[in-house]
């Protein structure tokens, strides 16, 4: 059987990297050192050599709160460029289908909870990453206007905070779960305090990166409409009960230190992935954080010095 060719975009970051082999898919991971994609004719020219059926478009610029607040214009222009052109190379090779990442942060800061696909676009983002919403927020709009305008198949779906293997674990522009790994790590070497940002009590939902990757094959093959799709974990927990499991896994006992001066971001952001369940994709198939941040932790001690960010 011929394998149908999937160009992964950011097939060198996290999700990319945890998209699993598939026996009946030729897997082609894109990395930012294979083609700038804020270059239209070099992305253009790259999609069309490359010549996939599908596309998994998981390039952007991210980073974590303090990055997104202090360069708020660089993110939203990286991300504006790099999604107009993969979608428009896309459609000027006739790509069969494009699945896109969008994030929750693309939700109304103002919002009736839990989060639901079609309030996407009812109110400004939070303040702290807006020009990032925007910019993938025009992602979503893009893949509707070209689905109605040319007949394209594009899909977007909208993950909340990812982690798990091969992350940045950058202090200064990584997100939460990463961040406070490294932060520990280094508070454990050297016996000292750790200090994070805020108070703990800000909420997230967490989704493994392993399952993020299972559910881009699963809507690669059952999902076809316009609207976004929430594909995330949606069981919350405290940012002080993150840092509290992420200490005992990294074998940590010191104090922690919460600078409540320092911004944590958005309260909360609970999502409803009861589309996705509704396509029969298991609800509890999802990896438990326990486990999923087991692994993270043992991962990066044997990897470290040598983890991305570091």
């Amino acid at each position: 059987m011929v394998s149908k060719r999937v160009v992964v975009t950011g097939g060198t970051g996290m999700v990319g990297l945890s998209l699993p082999p598939r026996a009946d898919y030729e897997i082609i991971r894109l990395g930012s050192h294979d083609c700038d994609l804020r270059d239209s004719a070099k992305t253009a020219e790259t999609i069309q050599h490359l010549s996939p059926r599908y596309v998994i478009h998981l390039a952007a610029r991210v980073g974590g709160l303090r990055s997104n607040m202090e360069s708020k214009g660089q993110y939203f222009y990286d991300n504006v460029l790099i999604n107009t052109n993969v979608l428009e190379a896309c459609r000027l090779s006739r790509v069969e289908k494009v699945v896109s990442l969008l994030s929750t942060c693309v939700y109304p800061d103002s919002a009736t909870y839990p989060l639901s696909e079609e309030t996407i676009h009812e109110g400004f983002p939070h303040f702290s990453n807006y020009p990032y919403a925007y910019a993938k927020r025009m992602l979503d709009i893009q893949s509707r206007a070209y689905r109605e305008q040319y007949g394209c198949n594009f899909i977007t779906a909208v993950p909340n905070n990812i982690y798990g293997l091969y992350d940045n674990f950058s202090l200064t522009d990584s997100h939460v779960i990463p961040a406070i790994v490294h932060k520990v790590w280094e508070a454990k070497l050297g016996k000292r305090e750790l200090t994070l940002w805020g108070n703990g009590s800000a909420l997230r939902e967490f989704t493994f990166a392993d399952d993020v990757g299972r559910i881009l094959w699963f809507l690669l093959e059952n999902y076809n409409e316009h609207d976004p799709i929430n594909i995330g974990n949606t069981c919350e927990m405290s940012i002080k009960e993150v840092a509290s499991i992420i200490c005992r896994y990294l074998h940590y006992s010191g104090k922690i230190l919460w600078d409540e001066e320092k911004p944590e971001g958005q309260y909360r952001k609970p999502s409803s992935n009861k589309k996705l369940i509704s396509l029969g994709w298991d609800e509890y198939s999802y990896t438990p954080f326990e486990l999923g941040i087991r692994l993270t932790c043992e991962w990066f001690t044997q990897q470290y010095p040598n983890v991305r960010g570091i």
